[in-house]
């Protein structure tokens, strides 16, 4: 198949596999099966065009234009390389660990996850994918509207609040920001297209140009920048496969990649010189603030909501450094992050099915009875904080040589002050799993670990944390890749 084919194919692959899902409603075997070939599909499709964006080829299909200079097209360049190759892949062991759950756990409408975390990836490829800001901000408004019945899946009160919030930041963000920089960018450029260099130089500096910029930094607000970030610990009222899909498989990457990819290819690491300070600071406050939050967070799953907004906001503040060393990091911590954060929500999700705690204070002992649950999590904990051997360090260590490289020692003691607070919110949670005796209720319940296609698939992910430690170079050469194209 050639490019331009596999980039259909990927395409339609998750709508061929949410019709499936579908039509298999009355059969969760063949539903489930179908999900998981789907995802394998999917992968397969993505990963067939990694030769030729490593050789240097870039392939593409243009679909139709709306208007002169703005078109539904799409182009794949190494950036949407790695985030298509994130999503795609996560999706397969998303799906094994979501079986388990959605079983074990009696969830209702499973149907409808199933076919609306198909759509979800289906707008996650063409966001990747996607050519120019126009397509990308078609992609990324489906995201938002598909993923809303994921996060209201319980439908209780709660639930629906926590999608009022989720929706309506996320729109509005979109149309009060987001939706004035695509147009003005169009006024100005005559096009939206990505283009290696950026597409704005010479024709907006000074305030217009910060003004500008932060239109976009805070019109895309799944990168959760604050005070744009409720959102993200209000989404936390779904099931725990939505909380992942949430924090590492589309929704969040698909802020942080649009970060990037519009400093990148939209304004251009020259073009932007000595106007991103103010987005360092916004990006440095945001990674502290958060942290601090998680660290006084008892509730598992909101620790780790509040963590991956501090997160987040690293591959901000690496983007906002401009150095090619920082937006590499930037770059491998899409990735990496991914890898650890979906990690340890399989096993927050792990915990809630076999032990039923949702708060840190409860979790005396647990490592014990769930070893393998527990050891994941300490994984990814370990790749959070940027510790090796786990897949965090490796981005961390580029994105402090950026800022170092960069003279920014600002930015040196944001990263420096929030490994430490990362360490604060992850080591007591395993220092009381592994080292601290069972509580007295708990040894009159006993139990083992999550079932077992949980458990697979936490083992997977953890094992992907550290795999990329030792082995990042597809990663690294995409990262490479994307400012190789730098004139």
């Amino acid at each position: 198949m050639t490019g331009a084919e596999l980039i259909l194919a990927g395409l339609a692959t998750p709508l061929a596999g949410a019709l499936g899902i579908a039509l298999n409603h009355r059969a969760p075997n063949h539903r489930e099966g179908v999900t998981l070939v789907t995802a394998a599909a999917l992968f397969l499709c993505v990963f067939a065009l990694l030769p030729e964006v490593l050789a240097g080829g870039r392939p593409e299909i243009s679909m139709f234009e709306v208007l002169p200079g703005l078109a539904l097209a799409f182009r794949i360049e190494p950036l949407g390389m790695l985030f298509a190759l994130v999503a795609s892949g996560l999706w397969i062991v998303n799906s094994l660990y979501s079986i388990g759950y959605m079983r074990a756990n009696n969830e209702a409408h499973q149907t409808r996850f199933y076919v609306c975390f198909a759509l979800a990836l289906f707008s996650a490829v063409g966001i990747a994918f996607a050519a120019n800001v126009f397509t990308l901000f078609v992609f990324y408004e489906l995201l938002t509207l598909i993923t809303y019945p994921l996060v209201t899946h319980h439908g209780g009160d709660k639930a629906r609040n926590g999608g009022r919030v989720y929706l309506g930041l996320l729109v509005g963000t979109s149309v009060l920001f987001l939706l004035p920089a695509l147009i003005f960018t169009w006024h100005l450029a005559g096009t939206t297209d990505f283009t290696p260099g950026g597409i704005l130089a010479g024709k907006l500096e000074g305030f217009a140009l910060a003004g500008l910029l932060a239109l976009y930094m805070f019109g895309i607000g799944k990168a959760a920048l604050m005070p744009f970030h409720r959102w993200l610990p209000a989404a936390m009222v779904a099931p725990t496969p939505v909380s992942a899909l949430l924090h590492a498989v589309a929704v969040v990457k698909a802020g942080v990649f649009s970060v990037v990819k519009v400093v990148v290819y939209v304004f251009g690491l020259d073009a932007l010189a000595g106007g991103t300070d103010w987005l360092v600071g916004v990006a440095g406050f945001t990674i502290l603030a958060a942290s601090v939050v998680a660290l006084n967070a008892d509730n598992l799953k909101r620790r780790l909501a509040y963590s991956t907004v501090s997160q987040l906001s690293y591959v901000v503040l690496a983007a906002a450094l401009l150095a090619p060393l920082s937006v590499i990091g930037a770059a491998l911590h899409i990735a990496a992050h991914a890898l650890g954060k979906i990690t340890l929500f399989f096993a927050a999700g792990a915990i809630y099915t076999a032990a039923h705690k949702t708060e840190v204070s409860q979790l005396d002992g647990i490592g014990r009875r769930m070893p393998w649950t527990m050891g994941a999590f300490a994984i990814g904990a370990l790749s959070v904080i940027g510790l090796p051997p786990a897949a965090g360090f490796v981005s961390k260590w580029y994105m402090l040589s950026g800022a170092m490289a960069a003279s920014h020692w600002l930015a040196v003691a944001v990263i420096a002050a929030s490994t430490l607070l990362n360490a604060g919110y992850f080591l007591p949670i395993l220092w009381r799993a592994f080292f601290r005796p069972a509580r007295a209720e708990d040894k009159h319940h006993p139990h083992g670990e999550a079932p077992l296609p949980m458990v697979i698939a936490l083992s997977l992910t953890a094992a992907g944390t550290v795999a990329l430690f030792f082995c990042p170079d597809v990663p690294l050469a995409l990262a490479r890749g994307m400012l190789g194209d730098l004139p």
